[in-house]
């Protein structure tokens, strides 16, 4: 048995049988890690020294007959956008190469009093922006099913570190699919919660409103596990809602009775026909098991790309004004103050992030802000008003995560506009602020395709349960 294969759920029954200690299964991970990385890229850095030490206190533990948390033990890696204290933490950027976290997120705070190990901070595109797992100033990482392919992005590398079993789980940040697209591409489960859920404290801004922590797991069961978790009020993040989150305990994998909305919005042209095959697939076997089945309309759906990337720039614009050489990270010689800023975030800041904040600052630029940004807040309310008119009748939308499966590396990098489109499905959650997940629903020409259920906003228990029921069909 191959200890970094097993699921949360599985590794914490065999530390409490005594099975293995903590170390071997952070061992198991650290080997394969090795073996794997110089070819996957997955992670920036590694910690092993710390994790070893923390695993010995979790078998020290173990050894007096202690009882353990259900994380405990458990390794798992952090997107280097997330800070862990002590830590580098790049964002997968040239311009925060050099800096080292002074504290940690309220996720890691959360993970890390459960007992769960930290392995490292995973690779990603940079400042998550990105859909293929390219832009990152580290290199790009490939996707373990097929390395001459994207990963999908932007939490790139804590995919890739959880489909090789590289690690049990990992934690991304999802805020216009990085953490569902990339699952889809590789194989896994990816879970962004409802806006407000999860405290985004210690997550690098990239845009505010969208920004949401995440998890890629290999079950739907860990997913929940983990949701657990992180999940709950942050003083320290005023967004952040107080809601009960005894999820697993009442997680139902029957469908019967079940009423899913299919929108005719997300089976469009261009869509690989493979793809949509699949997914129709599934949705007949939900439908099989009870499911009722309702034909919706998300009639705004289509602006959705559209005014996301009018207010997601915009708000990168904004939380990346703070990178400029003079607080932390790189700093550019140069013969003034003005001519070092500008030469500090030429050499710091890659071509997108760059392309983004650049219509970002069009976008909110006097005689422009009303015609964009205001229009575009005023769609993005329309689209969510769609989605509560549709939750009247269906308890959850089920719909493909992706329009194709994994793309080679290189074949869209040169054309943003087409690498926008991977994103296509998942950042209606997003602009809503909504719960959803991606589940695998299998292969197309050997490669993975997932399918993605949205629940309405805080009805992650629906969500979970829909999961959960389709998951053990699709097995």
């Amino acid at each position: 048995m191959k200890l970094n294969t097993l699921t949360i759920h599985e590794a914490h029954e065999g530390l409490k049988r005594g099975d293995f200690a903590a170390t071997d299964l952070t061992r198991a991970c650290f080997e394969t890690i090795h073996e794997k990385e110089k070819e996957l890229n997955a992670f920036i850095t590694l910690t092993e020294d710390a994790a070893f030490e923390a695993a010995e206190k979790v078998d020290k533990k173990l050894r007096s007959d202690k009882k353990i948390n259900l994380l405990e033990g458990i390794p798992f890696g952090v997107k280097d956008n997330i800070l862990v204290q002590g830590v580098k933490a790049t964002a997968g950027s040239k311009i925060l190469s050099t800096y080292v976290a002074t504290y940690n997120a309220t996720v890691v705070d959360k993970l890390k009093k459960q007992g769960a190990i930290i392995l490292g901070k995973t690779n990603m595109d940079e400042f998550a922006m990105g859909s293929s797992g390219e832009t990152s100033f580290y290199g790009p990482t490939k996707n373990p099913v097929d390395i001459d392919r994207v990963p999908g992005g932007s939490s790139s590398g804590s995919t890739v570190a959880v489909a090789a079993n590289e690690t049990i789980f990992a934690i991304g940040s999802d805020t216009g699919g990085s953490v569902r697209q990339p699952a889809s591409f590789c194989g896994v489960v990816g879970f962004k919660p409802t806006y407000g859920r999860v405290s985004r404290h210690g997550l690098m801004a990239m845009a505010s409103s969208f920004d949401q922590v995440g998890m890629l797991t290999k079950d739907v069961l860990d997913a929940a596990h983990v949701f657990e978790a992180i999940a709950g009020q942050d003083k320290m993040d005023s967004t952040t809602v107080k809601k009960k989150t005894a999820i697993v305990k009442n997680i139902k994998s029957d469908l019967r009775g079940l009423r899913v909305g299919v929108p005719k919005e997300y089976f469009i042209k261009g869509m690989d026909e493979d793809v949509e095959k699949l997914v129709r697939q599934t949705i007949e076997k939900i439908k099989s098991a009870g499911a009722t089945i309702v034909d919706i309309s998300l009639p705004r759906a289509k602006y959705a790309l559209a005014i996301y990337y009018i207010l997601m720039p915009a708000e990168v614009s904004a939380n990346l004004a703070r990178f400029d050489g003079v607080r932390y990270g790189h700093r550019a010689e140069a013969g003034n103050l003005l001519e070092m800023y500008m030469k500090t975030r030429r050499e710091g800041f890659g071509d997108e992030v760059r392309r983004r904040i650049m219509l970002g600052t069009y976008v909110l630029s006097s005689g422009y802000c009303d015609a964009y940004y205001k229009k575009g807040q005023q769609v993005r309310r329309l689209i969510k008003e769609d989605f509560d008119r549709a939750f009247e009748k269906v308890d959850c939308v089920i719909s493909p995560t992706a329009p194709t499966t994994a793309f080679r590396l290189g074949e869209k990098f040169g054309d943003p506009l087409t690498m926008y489109l991977a994103d296509v499905f998942t950042i209606s959650a997003n602009v809503a602020g909504l719960p959803a997940i991606s589940i695998p629903a299998g292969t197309v020409n050997g490669l993975p395709v997932g399918v993605q259920f949205m629940a309405r906003h805080f009805d992650e228990q629906t969500l979970f349960n829909a999961a959960a029921g389709a998951e053990a069909l699709l097995q």
